[in-house]
């Protein structure tokens, strides 16, 4: 503290500047309190662009002004709002220019609910309960309106700046309800208005609004608690009229809003939610149109490509029907030739399997030069069969006679098909003649055989082992035999006969020669 100045009256009491007084009241006051604790209730609160909040702690014996400074506000544990009761932390100091205390405020606690805030709250919990506040009851807002319904007070300047903004954006007839917005009758008074237009008909005397719009400027609590009232949330839900509820500013929030179709944070806003901008509309309609236009002009570009496209894909019509001429006529002469060309390659192939032929002499030399090889097989083969056993050479003789049968039958189908296709005279008869000894040699043949001589009444007899027996002495008493006549077999019994002795006959071997 500076040293008291010399006056001209001398006086022992010490002379103190403005500045000296204010800064020794905010030492004591700061060195004698530091840090406090302050319970109140929260009123004037006021958010600034700088991001300080200014604001009132108040009880029923007293009010001390409190800031929130920028740096303080995200560590401070809660949003502050007007009429809650809150416990804050902070130093008290004083501000000399104003010559008043305040609390900078660095933690706040609620302290409990308010007696405004507890009954706006409980109502809240009760309409929720019962559905009021669903998204579902929600009604989409009309884009243009024909006439906007305004619910508020004709003296405040609510009305105003909703006529000026409406008349600014897109001029719109406005139908007023004057009410008033705070107050002991404002809550019947709004509760009414919002009904009355839901009651008016359609096409009636007085046109009803196609959007509705409550409003109120900014306040305290208590200046907004008409729109917390009951009877006017009830009213705004079963509202016929799409509803914006504009009360307040943007940091105020009461119950009409969470029961309107909308909420604005200012009546201003409300009504540039109402109506759309003209020039917007006009920036907009321009805008598609000018996108419908490009739209039409690519697709009509995009067709004529398509069809430029498929132009070129098309055929030539003169060259296609001079190629089908030229072709009609290829064909024509082609038909014309074929008969010709078809009996030349016939010819041609008739020719190819002629030479392919062989000479009839030559054939026939063959088949004589055949026939001889065989009937000298037979000469040479005939003394040897019949000295072969009787049972075997009978069964050889048997296969013999039906080779030779269909050897000559054979030869007799090959001269008929020769016959057919060449009928020359000369291979016929040799054919004849080669016919003719071979049916000798057959006969030859049938005559050496044994069972010829069975069919003249001779048996042939043979023991059990099948060995046929030619003399008496090979036979011994009691012994089996058995007898084949020329239509079968049957067995016989030795009663009597003299024994003899015979030497064991050795096998001669038996040997078939192909004959032809």
């Amino acid at each position: 503290m500076a040293e008291p100045t010399e006056s001209a009256t001398t006086t022992n009491m010490p002379e103190y500047s403005v500045g000296e007084i204010s800064a020794a009241v905010k030492r004591t006051l700061e060195g004698a309190f530091g840090r406090v604790r302050v319970r109140g209730e929260i009123t004037e609160l006021k958010r600034y662009p700088s991001g300080h909040i200014y604001f009132s702690l108040k009880d029923e014996n007293g009010k001390i002004s409190g800031i929130i400074w920028k740096t303080a506000v995200s560590r401070l544990g809660l949003v502050p709002e007007n009429g809650v009761e809150v416990v804050a932390t902070g130093k008290v100091t004083a501000y000399g220019e104003r010559s008043s205390y305040q609390i900078i405020v660095e933690r706040m606690e609620y302290a409990g609910a308010g007696a405004l805030l507890a009954r706006i709250e409980m109502l809240r919990q009760k309409l929720t309960a019962e559905g009021l506040f669903s998204e579902s009851l929600k009604r989409p807002l009309p884009v243009l309106p024909r006439l906007v319904g305004v619910v508020t007070s004709e003296q405040g300047a609510v009305w105003q700046d909703i006529r000026t903004t409406i008349a600014r954006r897109f001029p719109r007839s406005i139908l007023l309800w004057p009410v008033p917005v705070q107050g002991d009758t404002a809550a019947a008074r709004i509760a009414a208005a919002i009904a009355g237009f839901s009651a008016l008909p359609l096409g009636g005397p007085i046109p009803r609004p196609d959007v509705l719009i409550v409003a109120r400027g900014g306040g305290s609590l208590e200046d907004l608690m008409a729109f917390n009232d009951e009877a006017v949330v009830r009213a705004a839900a079963a509202s016929l009229i799409p509803l914006i509820s504009a009360v307040g500013h943007e940091t105020d929030t009461t119950l009409i809003d969470f029961a309107s179709d909308r909420r604005a944070p200012t009546p201003t806003a409300a009504a540039e939610i109402a109506v759309p901008a003209r020039i917007e509309l006009a920036a907009d309609l321009a805008q598609k149109a000018g996108r419908l236009v490009a739209s039409l002009a690519r697709l009509m570009g995009e067709s004529r490509l398509r069809v430029t496209g498929a132009g070129r894909g098309l055929p030539d019509i003169a060259s296609a029907l001079g190629q089908a001429r030229q072709r009609l006529d290829d064909r024509a002469e082609r038909l014309r030739m074929a008969p010709a060309n078809l009996l030349m390659m016939r010819r041609a192939e008739w020719r190819h399997a002629a030479e392919r032929l062989p000479a009839p002499a030559a054939w026939l030399d063959g088949l004589r030069r055949r026939v001889r090889e065989g009937e000298t097989r037979l000469l040479l083969g005939l003394p040897h069969l019949l000295r072969v056993r009787s049972n075997a050479m009978a069964l050889a003789g048997q296969g013999l006679l039906a080779g030779v049968r269909q050897r000559i039958g054979a030869l007799a189908r090959a001269e008929t098909r020769v016959s057919a296709r060449l009928h020359p005279a000369p291979v016929i008869a040799g054919q004849r003649e080669a016919r003719a000894r071979l049916s000798g040699l057959a006969a030859r043949l049938e005559s050496v055989s044994y069972n010829a001589v069975l069919a003249r009444g001779f048996v042939l007899v043979s023991d059990d082992a099948g060995h046929p027996l030619t003399r008496v002495t090979e036979v011994a008493g009691g012994a089996h035999l058995t007898l084949r006549f020329a239509d079968g077999a049957t067995g016989a019994t030795v009663d009597d006969a003299t024994p003899a002795r015979r030497a064991p006959r050795a096998k001669a071997p038996v040997r078939q020669e192909q004959l032809l």
